[in-house]
């Protein structure tokens, strides 16, 4: 079913307002026009559109601007904006990304493209997305914590893909936190701009961050994940606080199913607090010696912290094609079973990344994705193991076709 909507099309090119009106009026929506940016900000704050389809090169006032100052003003801040620009290039999407626009798309475009977009935002904004936090479950969620001592491991990609895993394998939503606080990456991974991040929830007391309003900085993807984004500059970032982080978690866990915890190389308070938080920690580390050794300090630092040897997983992700450390030593070395692989997938783990969109998306059905659905599987829930689910998904016929096989 289309979603009907008012769009605000913004170009000085009078033959381009022509075209976009042409191809969206097609789908039922009505079209509102601005020739430059000026005239698109009065606009969208006069006509209040659900959408705004917004061209980059104008004179006096670009794309980029006319988003950014979208929005710093609270009252229209919420639009949507999908930017276009005949320059395609990795800068060209980062400005973009930085500036707040919720998609992107290069010209010139195919009209069916251009719909298709359009109906993917309109229906991630559906009312289904606006409510309130789901009532309380009848048992807590399960917290799964995503963790290395060293970078390049793959703990973001593992992370998003397995949280977009669990919300396809059982059908529910799942909570994707992002505390690699100074530079995550996890809502890029997702193609998410940082409308909302962990910085909103900073300077609000403790007692007033409630169920509703942590809700409300959850930013939802079709995919069933509802990311929380790590904030935008390192000074914000610096505002997060592990009593912030402890409390946030809590009511995560108490509402959601799943909460998959990205977490940053390091032991500062807010990633402690998230460790102390979670019920499985996942520690990454690829078939070589520096990452071993890493792994190997980081158990130490759990057993200091008396974390049980239960609640923590290793997970090997093979980053580099050939010649890695034999599993055996691995585990001789660690002293504890390598209990998760991944098999070497780079190029098309960074095709994803490139692209915003999910490895287990982009890949479905392919070997690559059946990886992700049988590790989401291996983490969830005993009870959720353990019961054929009222209504399968289609992942998890696909799971258990593959384990019957």
């Amino acid at each position: 079913m289309t979603i009907k909507a008012r769009i605000l099309a913004v170009d000085d090119d009078p033959v381009n307002l022509k075209v976009v009106e042409h191809v969206l009026s097609a789908e039922g929506h009505t079209i509102l026009q601005a020739r430059n940016g000026p005239e698109a900000l009065a606009a969208i704050e006069r006509e209040r559109p659900d959408l705004v389809v917004l061209d980059v090169m104008m004179p006096e006032m670009n794309g980029y601007e006319v988003c950014r100052r979208v929005r710093q003003t609270p009252a229209i801040a919420d639009v949507l904006i999908i930017l276009l620009t005949a320059h395609s290039s990795v800068d060209s999407r980062l400005q973009g990304f930085e500036a707040g626009a919720d998609d992107f798309m290069g010209k010139p475009f195919h009209p069916a493209e251009l719909q298709a977009h359009v109906q993917a935002l309109l229906r991630r904004r559906g009312p289904a997305q606006q409510d309130a936090l789901p009532e309380l479950q009848s048992s807590r969620g399960k917290t799964i914590a995503f963790y290395s001592l060293r970078g390049g491991v793959g703990v973001t990609s593992l992370a998003t893909n397995v949280a977009v895993m669990l919300a396809q394998v059982w059908g529910t939503p799942t909570v994707l936190a992002d505390l690699a606080l100074t530079c995550g990456q996890s809502a890029m991974l997702l193609n998410q701009t940082l409308r909302h991040t962990w910085a909103d929830l900073a300077p609000i007391p403790l007692e007033d961050v409630t169920g509703d309003l942590v809700e409300q900085v959850l930013m939802p993807h079709d995919t069933g994940v509802r990311t929380l984004a790590a904030p935008q500059s390192s000074e914000t970032a610096e505002l997060v606080t592990a009593p912030t982080v402890e409390r946030v978690l809590g009511i995560l866990a108490e509402a959601y199913p799943y909460v998959v915890v990205d977490l940053p190389h390091d032991f500062r308070e807010t990633t402690l607090m998230a460790l102390d938080a979670a019920d499985e920690i996942v520690l990454l580390f690829a078939p070589e010696m520096s990452s071993v050794y890493a792994a190997k300090r980081a158990i130490d630092t759990f057993a200091m912290l008396d974390y049980p040897r239960e609640r923590i997983s290793l997970l090997m992700n093979w980053t580099f094609e050939k010649r890695g450390l034999a599993r055996k030593s691995i585990e001789s070395a660690l002293n504890m079973p390598v209990k998760y692989v991944v098999p070497y997938a780079e190029s098309l783990l960074v095709e994803a990344l490139n692209r915003g969109i999910p490895a287990v998306v982009h890949h479905e059905g392919k070997p690559l994705a059946a990886v992700f659905e049988d590790l989401a599987y291996d983490l969830s829930r005993g009870d959720d193991r353990s019961a054929t689910p009222a209504s399968p998904t289609a992942a998890w016929k696909r799971l258990m076709g593959r384990r019957k096989g």
